[in-house]
């Protein structure tokens, strides 16, 4: 069996992410009370029609308060039966979640009178530490949109060819802001840009004529066989400490053409070595 608790706050893609795992045959519950996890756990493995049953729930701030502070132990409880459970934590930047409240005139759960949509979203921050404290991945929808946002869950959380830690080499540039659910993040901006190059500015790293320009500059292959090299000596070390996900990010100014062709080398040679190796450009396209 396989179970995926989807958390996060209000406005951050939690409906989004649960229609995801619908379409992809998880079957589905919105605003589950933590306190029924692990009851639905072991319902659903006792479910002995399906031979391999996969359920996905929403808990969130909607349920109490006392709830949502037993979860490490509700959620070590449903990990003590051999159940597959992933928690996925979805957020975005406060700016950006009091933007789409205003954008689709919805009521965030926990405004009342005494309570503005401000200060409701900066509370919802606090009554979910205890979620996101033990969350196996986090994505950051701050500057995803509605399609963005399906294509990395089908990505990072059904895209799994193998058993064991799965890992994100992420381009991005820094111009749109550092990625805030990475693990690990390698800055490049130190290396020659092709974007000074009028021929190379409207490429990408993955086209030939930038990868050539790139691969010829000798500070570029020093970075890469650095970052290489420290990957491939601690990233083993992060698998056998049963992380489910790890993120590397390489970011650039723009994300457009050191980042991504550094992080497209570097999955590449990786992918030999790891058993589930994915890369993404967050900014192209």
């Amino acid at each position: 069996m396989r179970l995926i608790i989807v958390s996060g706050r209000s406005g951050s893609g939690k409906s989004t992410a649960l229609d995801v795992l619908e379409d992809n045959g998880f079957y589905c519950i919105d605003n589950l009370p933590a306190s029924l996890l692990p009851d639905l756990a072991e319902r659903a493995l006792l479910q002995t029609e399906l031979l391999h049953p996969q359920v996905a729930v929403s808990v969130d701030a909607r349920n109490l308060p006392s709830q949502l502070q037993r979860f490490p132990e509700l959620l070590a409880e449903v990990r003590g039966r051999h159940i597959q459970c992933d928690v996925l934590f979805l957020d975005a930047d406060e700016e950006t979640l009091l933007k789409r409240f205003s954008e689709t005139r919805r009521r965030h759960p926990l405004t009342n009178e005494n309570r503005s949509l401000a200060e409701a979203i900066r509370d919802e921050a606090a009554l979910l530490a205890p979620i996101v404290d033990l969350c196996d991945l986090k994505i950051d929808t701050t500057h995803l949109n509605l399609y963005q946002l399906r294509d990395s869950l089908k990505l990072r959380l059904l895209n799994q060819p193998a058993p064991g830690t799965a890992f994100l080499v992420e381009s991005f540039g820094f111009k749109r802001g550092m990625p805030v659910d990475a693990d690990l993040v390698f800055d490049v901006r130190c290396l020659p840009n092709p974007y000074w190059k009028p021929d190379l500015r409207d490429m990408s790293g993955l086209e030939a004529p930038v990868a050539n320009y790139l691969a010829a500059q000798p500070d570029v292959e020093e970075m890469y066989q650095d970052i290489l090299g420290y990957l491939n000596k601690w990233l083993p070390r992060f698998a056998a400490s049963n992380r489910s996900y790890v993120t590397i990010a390489i970011g650039c100014t723009g994300g457009h053409h050191r980042s991504v062709y550094l992080a497209n080398r570097l999955g590449q040679a990786l992918k030999p070595v790891l058993k589930n190796v994915q890369v993404r450009h967050r900014d192209l396209g």
